[in-house]
């Protein structure tokens, strides 16, 4: 396969040509691994050489032979280290696979990489000290967003068409805005975290993947969706699969729209405007469309979020030799410091901030059937606009920052509800625009629905960008 020709097809077409017996599945993989080389080159988003042999995998899922990468956010595959983007973690090599890896390769996708993460994953900027900056496909001078950065810069430029990715504040939305893709966080409780990760976060973060189009994140979502074994607590199961849901109109939604961000915090003019469109477009399909959000304090989401952080890196306190605090960047060491520091009380007033906030928007659910906000407030930022390494910052201070420049999508995790951002706009310069769709808890199906009618309205399958090897009009 040319590799134009390659990267032009999503993780269903290229199931297609292989089952079709068009392609090989060992041709589909040596123009990954090509491709993936001169992505790399051009974004700098694998944080380790390409895995030589793939991954095992099975030759009979729904993804079979589909080009993968998995995030180097902590234990997933059985003699892969993880290093959470961090100079003081010299590489930790789990001993199994998580549920979820588990499901990646019954599902045939053929793990080539490990992606590149901020350090401790927890900033919206992918530009740790130990990778350095991952740049966007689409401007090089410009941010992929965080914590999946590294992967959804090589999925934009056409390196794979599917990649793991996971989001406990908009990790998977906000690279996705950065970045042109879709970007999905399911409830809490959709997809499993595996044995050795539990319910990061409170259950704040959720596996999910990134993709280029809808019919891919219904694909992937129906691969690794359900409980892991011993799961307590899991979301209530569809009753088709995703993919099914693309071909079915919604019903007349109530859909409220909003470009005012919880904090107070200006939001650039072309995101709010592709924001207000996607509204007039939902509007003339036939929903009822009204301005309204959920009433929230922005201090609330701070604190919870703050609780969450404690829960992220106690594993890191908790392991026999910690990471060494010198070789950490200036916001880790103030987060490990403050996760020493912070008692029992404060946890306990975390999680009845979680607990008040969750019902604030589960109450607003039962009056709107959609919320549609912009994914980022601005536009994908230049490196260094979050400054993680500065030692200035205290971790409020450094929470404020991420919070002015994404503060729509983190109240979702801490609620659990299922939301989407979609590429439905491009900036003046070409800069991609991510528009994010929140459903009741549970109603991936909805999501799915309306995604698929507005992709159909505004396809963005043709957009391309420059540093990628896509090309325009290829199916």
């Amino acid at each position: 396969m040319e590799l134009w020709e390659y990267a032009s097809h999503d993780a269903v077409g290229l199931r297609g040509l292989i089952t079709s017996g068009q392609v090989t599945a060992a041709e589909v993989e040596d123009a990954a691994r090509r491709a993936l080389e001169a992505a790399n080159e051009r974004v700098n988003g694998l944080a380790l050489p390409i895995f030589d042999p793939a991954l095992d995998h099975a030759d009979d899922g729904p993804l079979a032979g589909v080009p993968f990468l998995i995030k180097d956010s902590g234990p997933m595959a059985e003699g892969v280290p993880f290093f959470l983007g961090s100079r003081a973690i010299p590489g930790v090599t789990p001993r199994h696979d998580t549920d979820l890896m588990r499901r990646v390769r019954a599902a045939g996708l053929v793990t080539l990489g490990l992606t590149t993460v901020p350090e401790l994953v927890v900033s919206f900027a992918t530009e740790s000290l130990r990778y350095g900056p991952t740049r966007n496909p689409w401007r090089p001078d410009r941010g992929v967003g965080g914590s999946s950065g590294g992967a959804a810069a090589l999925v934009a430029a056409g390196a794979v068409p599917v990649a793991h990715a996971n989001d406990g504040a908009g990790s998977v939305r906000l690279p996705a805005s950065c970045c042109g893709l879709v970007g999905l966080k399911p409830s809490r409780g959709r997809t499993p975290c595996g044995p050795d990760l539990g319910e990061p976060g409170f259950g704040m973060a959720v596996e999910s993947g990134l993709t280029r189009t809808v019919r891919d994140a219904a694909r992937y979502l129906d691969a690794i969706r359900g409980p892991a074994a011993g799961d307590k607590y899991t979301a209530p199961p569809p009753p088709r699969p995703y993919e099914e849901e693309l071909a079915a109109d919604p019903p007349r939604l109530r859909v409220a729209v909003t470009t005012r961000a919880w904090p107070g915090v200006p939001v650039d003019p072309e995101v709010a405007e592709a924001t207000a469109r996607t509204g007039r477009l939902l509007e003339e399909m036939g929903h009822a469309v009204a301005e309204a959000s959920p009433q929230v304090d922005r201090d609330a989401v701070l604190r919870t979020i703050m609780t969450q952080m404690v829960a992220l890196v106690a594993p890191l306190l908790l392991a026999p030799r910690r990471p060494d605090p010198a070789r950490m960047e200036a916001v880790s060491r103030r987060i490990l410091r403050m996760a020493e520091e912070r008692s029992a009380l404060d946890l306990i007033a975390g999680l009845d901030e979680q607990n008040r906030l969750t019902r604030t928007v589960g109450a607003f659910f039962t009056e709107y059937d959609l919320l549609v906000t912009p994914t980022l407030a601005r536009l994908p930022a230049p490196h260094g606009t979050l400054r993680y390494d500065d030692p200035d910052h205290t971790v409020e201070s450094w929470l404020r920052t991420e919070f002015d420049y994404g503060p729509f999508t983190s109240l979702f995790n801490i609620s659990g509800q299922p939301a989407v951002s979609l590429p439905l706009a491009q900036s003046r310069d070409g800069l991609p625009i991510g528009v994010q769709l929140v459903a009741p808890y549970g109603r991936e199906d909805l999501l799915f629905r309306v995604a698929a009618r507005l992709e159909e309205a505004v396809p963005w399958r043709d957009r391309v960008p420059p540093e990628g090897l896509r090309r325009a009009g290829g199916r």
